[in-house]
């Protein structure tokens, strides 16, 4: 018979980052019900939910509810940078770990979560090696205010500087913020080689759309001549976009239709894959032993193999970089699979940090 094990989703429904979140809970969900149906393996798992209605600030307490007050050990959720770190603290007071499957800017580690997309190694630097030597060394850069548009946008600004390119302008708005205008202005203005877009959901949708009403005026704005790159845009955000999308240039472990990784399926997005081989690979560590599910992390770990690093729990994975024609990613370049460096210890040496240990 099966082994019973509840785990926990934690994925905002509503907010400026909702379609994010329903293709990750999307790819857990159908995760959950192939293994359920799968007489082969010897778990099933029942799914405890919480909707955190994109308030960073109910993560943590929500995280906290889960844990608390079922069997759960092993949560799969959160979008956001911000939103992870919410819910560190709550994991590390009840023994939980994180299953997180979102791209993220690096320079972290946590015995209570595992990153099952990509890092900066993984998506930004082979992106920014592409674009260089495709359009140039003059960029702008935007990013949503917290912590992914900061690293990121500081990751490419070292990156950029140290290969004799220039950033002429940065730009933050609050997540959901939709005055985009004056980064439109600032970006008519300096004429950059390209534009990296490091903004979230809904900031994110308007920026595109103005950006591609400048390049219907001004040649030098279109995909050719001065393309947007994103590390964190996917498919699943699409109907919103229309053809402000046509043109995006991205980086990522898969795109629709890629074959590999995370196997046979055809997913919507990286974001639906990653989350769906974050609940398998789980699935596949706790069946190789009984009660595994009452175990650390580390333990979990322990001599299994797979693609996890013991270390930084960090995923090898795909990198490819595409860009959107006629509505669908098309493939640029397959770099093949890339184990995941979070401290950058093989990357530009001023972009190399100290690794920062969550605890």
């Amino acid at each position: 018979m099966k082994r019973r094990i509840e785990l926990g989703l934690l994925y905002s429904r509503t907010g400026s980052y909702s379609l994010i979140s329903e293709a990750s809970r999307a790819g857990a969900l159908a995760a959950i019900d192939q293994i359920n149906a799968d007489p082969g393996l010897p778990v099933c798992f029942v799914p405890i939910e919480r909707d955190p209605g994109g308030n960073a600030d109910a993560y943590g307490p929500l995280c906290e509810e889960i844990l608390r007050d079922s069997a759960t050990r092993h949560v799969v959720g959160c979008v956001t940078s911000w939103s992870r770190k919410e819910v560190i603290p709550s994991l590390e007071k009840l023994g939980g770990t994180l299953w997180y499957a979102l791209p993220y800017e690096g320079f972290e580690a946590s015995d209570h979560v595992v990153y099952t997309h990509a890092c900066p190694n993984q998506h930004l630097l082979p992106l920014l090696d592409w674009a260089m030597s495709a359009h140039g060394r003059r960029a702008y850069l935007t990013g949503s205010n917290y912590i992914w548009g900061w690293e990121i946008d500081r990751l490419t600004r070292a990156t950029i500087t140290d290969a004799g390119g220039e950033i002429l302008g940065e730009r933050y708005l609050a997540i959901g913020a939709l005055d985009v205008g004056r980064m439109i202005d600032e970006i008519r203005a300096t004429r950059p080689d390209f534009v990296l877009n490091s903004l979230v959901g809904a900031s994110s949708y308007e920026f595109l759309r103005a950006y591609r009403a400048l390049g219907l005026t001004d040649p030098h704005f279109r995909a050719d001549r001065c393309p947007v790159l994103s590390c964190n845009l996917t498919e699943c955000e699409f109907p919103p976009l229309g053809e402000a999308a046509e043109g995006l240039i991205a980086a990522g472990p898969y795109f629709r239709g890629v074959a590999g990784w995370p196997g046979p399926g055809n997913f919507g997005s990286a974001h639906e894959a990653a989350s769906f081989a974050a609940v398998h690979e789980l699935a596949r560590l706790l069946s190789r032993r009984p009660w595994a599910e009452a175990m650390s992390l580390a333990q979990l770990l322990e001599g299994m193999g797979g693609p996890i690093d013991k270390g930084t729990h960090h995923t090898a994975l795909p990198v490819i970089i595409a860009q959107v024609r006629d509505g669908a990613f098309r493939v640029i370049q397959h770099r093949g699979e890339v184990a995941g460096d979070p401290d950058l210890t093989r990357g530009p040496p001023s972009a190399a940090q100290p690794l920062r240990v969550v605890s």
